[in-house]
């Protein structure tokens, strides 16, 4: 816990100090975000926050490879390594996405050839829980391991519309995770020195060192350099959690349906995942292409319902987490325990979410 614990903080303080560097660059080659019909901000602001979130990535990596309980994640297999590589890849299509803005084509195959990295150093889905626990066919859990991670990289993309969202959404992502993987190993004796486990602590050092910069008025947007890394970074650590758990242990031990490990990445991106869809369904009964861009996403709505950009960003934290925490400690909690908090949640969230004067500005 210890070195999980010290790299999430080298990596916090490794984004916080990077990030001015990284507006600086910004600034200089003209990666900014101009000021667009359905855009909320009112200042053209510099993007490429990205690129210090992945050099953080990299160092605290470095930084754990070296340490005594971790390092033992980088011998067990080549994952890591795939991760860095795909990670440096999606950044790089980030990056000049950010700059001259590519096509949606572009993006889709850059982001598929970052999936098969991950799938060629071994990051796949092995089994599904049906019918008891089934193995999957290689080539069924490559294509569905490629699919879940175009699916959390555009997820993560696709609610990075305001100041601090993606970032603090995916810190409570990550969060989840974290504490999901690491009950594991300390109640029920799993590995704790994999990739999961030291995936989502950097995730969580990386979103809250970046938050100072990027919360409301936010000075540098992560941009597509950004949220993409994050989100191939959540599906990695869905389908490496998975594979480190042995389905019929779990069964065994009776301690929470196998069917947890998957639904957690579904529940932990809930509030993205349901924009994407809503978006998608939107713009294709429209005539358009799912991927262009329009002024309906959840905040858009928030902030048309009279929620200002910090109660509109605070009420997706807080949807986040009303879904992601019960998926997270079903394993552990109760059902029944489970339920009664998430009620006893939901009310106030809810007539917060409807009435956003009762919130103070």
């Amino acid at each position: 816990m210890r070195e999980h614990l010290l790299v999430l903080l080298l990596t916090g303080v490794f984004v916080y100090l990077l990030t001015p560097y990284a507006r600086v660059l910004a600034l200089k080659f003209g990666a900014v975000a101009h000021i667009r019909a359905r855009d909320v901000h009112t200042e053209v602001t510099p993007r490429w926050g990205g690129i210090a979130i992945w050099l953080a990535i990299m160092l605290s990596v470095l930084i754990a490879s070296q340490l005594k309980l971790l390092s033992k994640a980088f011998l067990q297999d080549q994952q890591i390594r795939g991760i860095c590589l795909a990670a440096t890849v999606i950044c790089l299509l980030g990056v000049f996405d950010d700059k001259w803005g590519l096509d949606a084509i572009t993006k889709l195959a850059g982001q598929t050839l970052a999936a098969a990295i991950l799938v060629y150093f071994g990051v796949q889905l092995l089994w599904l829980p049906i019918n008891g626990v089934t193995t999957l066919p290689t080539s069924l859990g490559q294509l569905i391991t490629i699919f879940i991670i175009l699916v959390t990289i555009n997820a993560v993309n696709f609610i990075d519309g305001l100041d601090g969202l993606a970032a603090g959404i995916v810190a409570i992502a990550a969060g989840c995770f974290f504490s999901f993987a690491y009950l594991l190993s300390v109640v029920y004796n799993f590995d704790r020195a994999g990739a999961p486990s030291l995936i989502t602590a950097i995730m969580l050092g990386a979103c809250l060192g970046f938050l100072p910069h990027n919360a409301f008025p936010a000075r540098i947007f992560m941009g597509d350099s950004g949220s993409m890394v994050l989100g191939l970074l959540l599906g990695v650590a869905a389908i490496t959690l998975t594979g480190q758990i042995d389905a019929n242990a779990i069964a065994s031990q009776n301690f929470a349906p196998t069917l947890v490990p998957l639904m957690l990445p579904f529940a932990v991106l809930a509030i993205p995942l349901i924009d994407l869809l809503l978006a998608i369904i939107r713009r294709t009964r429209a005539g358009r292409s799912p991927f262009a861009p329009d002024k309906g996403h959840l905040h858009h709505r928030l902030l048309a319902r009279g929620h200002s950009q910090r109660s509109a960003t605070l009420m997706m934290y807080l949807w986040t987490f009303l879904v992601a925490a019960p998926v997270s400690a079903s394993a552990f909690i109760s059902w029944r325990i489970n339920l009664l908090v998430s009620l006893t949640l939901l009310v106030p969230i809810l007539t917060l979410t409807l009435k956003p004067r009762a919130l103070v500005r």
